[in-house]
């Protein structure tokens, strides 16, 4: 009986720490472990992009930091013009994730 409540008790946190930091927007996630990548934004096709910038943002349990904005990503390394933006996500268990945005501009 003691090994029924210790194992129901678990089964409920692991229901309740699922997705604290699971990325929103991805665009396809998994239970386990997510490592997808998706479209973030096109801009201006006519710019070519010899330069590329990334921003991220962590998360674990219920404590997120970061900036994964466009505008930082494109900062980092001088992108005044943005041809297209890509953004990966990467979760696992809900418990630890990662959103990466990729700006590719001049």
């Amino acid at each position: 009986m003691k090994g029924l409540v210790v194992v129901g008790t678990l089964a409920v946190l692991l229901v309740a720490l699922t997705g604290c930091v699971s990325p929103v927007g991805a665009p396809i996630m998994g239970a386990i472990y997510t490592d997808v990548m998706g479209p973030g934004a096109v801009n201006d096709l006519t710019a070519g992009f010899s330069k590329v910038g990334q921003a991220k943002a962590t998360g674990i349990i219920f404590v997120a930091t970061g900036d994964a904005s466009i505008n930082t990503a494109a900062k980092s390394v001088g992108i005044t013009k943005i041809h297209h933006v890509d953004v990966e996500y990467m979760s696992i268990l809900g418990v630890y994730g990662e959103v990466t945005t990729t700006v590719y501009g001049q």
